[in-house]
């Protein structure tokens, strides 16, 4: 058996600034001395300015490479419920929000390292390629994008001439088919534990 050719795995992922207002969502600040990049929430999904800003500012002082992680809008349900919407409007919402990250990684002097979609529009593209390239269309041109190998995630950004990281996740399903399982709301697995 050939196995494909394969980058080494250097980078441990992380999704940064998910609170709002007075509220976090995971232990940002114990787990960034524990990782390579981080993909920061943009305001739709999770995050807002203040959160945006200082989760920035501590990537900054870890010396943590720093995506866009642009997600539905969608706070109540977190990025994790589908919403149609034209290819326009999709590439409006990322480029909002890539944009808005950007602003704050140039307050600090930091570039942009890459983009990561949230959530169900992670799943939404890997599924139609209509959707896949007005999202890709909103990230800025050769700035690289993390995805699913084998989906229409590579083949999209191969089109566009996006650079593409492949890669994968240690907590959360897949199906038969090799694609993730993006539940509505996250549930304990003890098997993933």
């Amino acid at each position: 058996m050939v196995l494909p050719s394969l980058q080494p795995i250097d980078k441990n992922t992380i999704q940064l600034g998910e609170g709002y207002g007075n509220f976090t969502c995971g232990p940002d600040n114990e787990l960034m001395p524990l990782i390579d990049h981080a993909n920061v929430a943009c305001g739709f999904h999770a995050g807002d300015p203040l959160i945006m800003h200082e989760t920035v500012r501590q990537c900054k002082k870890h010396n943590i490479k720093i995506g866009a992680h642009p997600g539905l809008p969608d706070i109540q349900g977190f990025g994790r419920r589908e919403i149609k919407m034209s290819p326009e409007e999709l590439t409006a919402m990322v480029r909002y929000q890539v944009g808005a990250l950007k602003a704050f990684l140039d307050a600090e002097d930091v570039p942009l390292n890459h983009v990561k979609p949230h959530g169900v529009l992670y799943g939404m593209m890997y599924r139609d390629r209509e959707v896949c390239r007005a999202v890709y269309e909103g990230v800025p041109k050769g700035t690289p994008v993390f995805g699913l190998a084998g989906t229409l995630h590579e083949e999209v950004a191969k089109e566009l001439a996006l650079p593409f990281v492949a890669e994968l996740y240690g907590d959360v399903k897949y199906s038969k088919d090799g694609t993730l399982v993006i539940d509505r709301k996250k549930k304990y697995s003890p098997s993933s534990h």
